[in-house]
């Protein structure tokens, strides 16, 4: 019996939004249609909850046919193919069209466990870790992502994802960034053709700034998620993965 009334379970309306990017991971009559709708539940659990693979209640399937589960759909690049989609609904729905033309772009440094790999230290924020650099939309709704050793410059790791950003959107015509990104980013970018802007900071200390608190939102919203408290992940391919996992349940709770 699968655990009913959770946060993090899909309704119906929202499985019947992704489900047929499931059918391709028929695998016999073990992985029939309700059993996939529990497996995708049971990663959703673990996201939104931040639990261990061991932990997983009862009420779902195995966790090491969850991890499996998981696994499998990080390689197949599965997750990314359904947050295209929806950011892709989500626009239309708010009467924007479905390819952006501008973009923000921000980077977040986490703590790693031991085992983690690509780990290194910020100077700057005094975290050991990872940063997770996003680029998203005007909407805050992610459109590329990056996790690489925290020591890494937001300039040097910025120029990456942006790139991956374009490659996947380029409609892309400008992006806005902080004052971190002034230099060798704001150089290599605009040699692509794209326009950056620079956000600067007016005042010392904390402040909204135009556009800015966009990406900053979107961030807000990866705090749901207690797996991205700290970053458990080995790799960071399952790190980028478990970002866009929640990104993916963050859209779907607009439907």
């Amino acid at each position: 019996m699968i655990l009913d009334g959770l946060p993090s379970d899909l309704t119906t309306k929202q499985w019947n939004k992704i489900k047929h990017y499931f059918e391709n991971e028929n695998r016999g009559k073990h992985l029939r249609e309700h059993k996939k709708r529990k497996l995708v539940n049971a990663v959703l659990y673990l996201n939104k909850t931040g639990c261990q693979w061991r932990q997983l209640p009862n009420d779902f399937p195995k966790f090491t046919t969850v991890s499996s589960f998981y696994h499998r759909a990080v390689k197949s690049g599965l997750r990314e193919k359904i947050r295209s989609s929806l950011v892709e609904e989500t626009r239309l729905a708010s009467g924007r069209s479905s390819e952006p033309s501008y973009a923000l772009i921000d980077s977040q440094s986490v703590k790693t466990t031991s085992e983690s790999e690509e780990v290194g230290v910020d100077g700057g924020k005094k975290v050991k870790g990872r940063k997770r650099h996003i680029v998203t939309d005007i909407m805050g709704n992610i459109l590329a992502i990056l996790v690489h050793a925290a020591n890494i410059h937001d300039a040097v790791g910025g120029v990456s994802v942006m790139k991956d950003a374009l490659l996947k959107y380029p409609s892309l015509k400008g992006v806005c960034a902080d004052d971190a990104y002034r230099k060798s980013f704001k150089e290599a970018i605009e040699k692509l053709g794209i326009k950056v802007d620079i956000s600067e900071r007016i005042n010392p200390g904390r402040e909204i700034l135009p556009k800015r608190w966009r990406v900053e939102r979107t961030f807000a919203w990866m705090n749901g998620s207690r797996r991205l408290a700290k970053d458990y992940e080995i790799t960071t391919e399952s790190a980028e993965n478990m970002t866009i996992i929640s990104h993916i349940a963050t859209l779907l709770r607009r439907f």
